[in-house]
């Protein structure tokens, strides 16, 4: 396989070659420095999204999960550019979450796509907040305290795939349970949590480095100066997951975020949830009667309350651009080079170079207000999404 494109980061027209799943050569071809035009797009390392809970009906958190429905989650993903994804499993009981994670690693077991895909699993939940507003849409029933062995059921399960935890670290046990889950290498996640500024530090030096979808999964009004937000933006040990679907953070406080936490500590996420992609109604999730809008956000039914995300990468990486007038480059290194230093993976999940999985994107910018176009996504040497339209 053959692609070429130019390089977002250099401007620099790129043909990569590829030979059983991995890139063989990356050349130069003439043409120098220049834009895309009718044939030749911007090709970069696919992205990788760091919280996906599921996609047009299939979630990773309800029942029947198995390697088909993984499978299409993996190509429904690649229709946006998304070439990694870390499944996330929200507060569930016990015996769900184990099974769910056991599906998770047969899948990889069964396909060398799907393997590539997926580099690892966030549990998102159960251990965080009980209150309304933090809890955010998690069903109250199965919130609960930290419990380090039941983290380890998770890892055994998982086949050694957990690779973040987000919890609230005010409940009890948790800072020991955040000190344990830390020192073996899982990054553990301030989320959904309603904990005071004292404890949000507490926290951090018993090893939290991430904040989950900072501004999110919090109370509707917060005070005004001392409060759990503020602490987590002010903390240069915390890197911050955003979604910046233009719902869930509006562009101005992202423009704030981009500027206090500084692009190299933000990470783009999409955290889509099952009913993105059907068709707009009211919808059955779970327990929660939702509905998803024309324009493709998802609310609690009868409510002015957001109920999970219904973009993806593709949608939120022009939306960030916009608001914080980040250019491309600055922009897609939050969905590749950032997030694969925070989850270890090495560079061979940020760049394009020889030997590296054929992980790949050919795509074009789209109008102002509309997602990235995608012509192409390539995981481990496959094609998994290709679009043939002549309108791209």
């Amino acid at each position: 396989m053959r692609l070429q494109g130019i390089d977002p980061a250099t401007g620099s027209s790129l043909e990569v070659s590829t030979v059983s799943g991995a890139i063989a050569r990356i050349e130069s071809p003439p043409g120098g420095v220049g834009v895309p035009d009718d044939d030749l797009s911007y090709l970069c390392h696919g992205f990788l999204d760091m919280q996906v809970n599921g996609f047009r009906g299939d979630d990773y958190s309800e029942g029947k999960l198995d390697s088909v429905r993984i499978r299409r989650l993996v190509e429904g993903l690649a229709s946006a550019g998304v070439t990694q994804h870390i499944p996330t499993i929200v507060t569930r009981p016990k015996t769900r979450i184990l099974d769910n994670l056991r599906a998770i690693a047969k899948a990889r077991r069964d396909s060398r796509t799907t393997a590539s895909a997926i580099p690892g699993v966030h549990i998102e939940g159960p251990f965080i907040s009980g209150e309304d507003g933090p809890r955010g849409a998690h069903d109250p029933h199965y919130v609960r305290d930290p419990d380090y062995d039941e983290f380890l059921e998770w890892q055994d399960a998982a086949e050694g795939l957990i690779k973040i935890v987000t919890l609230a670290p005010e409940r009890r046990g948790a800072l020991e349970f955040i000190r344990k889950v830390a020192t073996g290498g899982c990054v553990v996640a301030i989320g959904h949590s309603a904990a005071s500024p004292e404890i949000i530090r507490e926290a951090i030096s018993a090893g939290c480095s991430l904040s989950t979808h900072l501004g999110n999964g919090s109370h509707a009004t917060l005070p005004r100066l001392r409060n759990y937000l503020w602490e987590q933006l002010a903390a240069d040990e915390l890197s911050a997951g955003i979604i910046a679907d233009g719902f869930h953070v509006p562009p101005s406080v992202l423009k704030v975020f981009a500027r206090a936490k500084g692009l190299d500590k933000l990470v783009l996420v999409s955290d889509v949830a099952a009913p993105a992609g059907l068709e707009p109604g009211r919808l059955r999730w779970g327990n929660l009667e939702v509905e998803l809008f024309p324009d493709g956000h998802i609310g609690l039914a009868g409510t002015s309350f957001l109920a999970g995300a219904g973009h993806l990468l593709d949608w939120d990486i022009p939306t960030f651009m916009r608001s914080t007038e980040a250019s491309l480059a600055e922009t897609i290194a939050l969905c590749t080079k950032n997030p694969a230093r925070i989850l270890s993976l090495g560079e061979q999940f940020d760049v394009l170079s020889p030997g590296a999985p054929a992980d790949m994107v050919l795509f074009r910018l789209g109008k102002t207000g509309e997602p990235l176009a995608i012509k192409k996504t390539v995981i481990a040497g496959e094609t998994v999404y290709e679009n043939t339209s002549t309108e791209q």
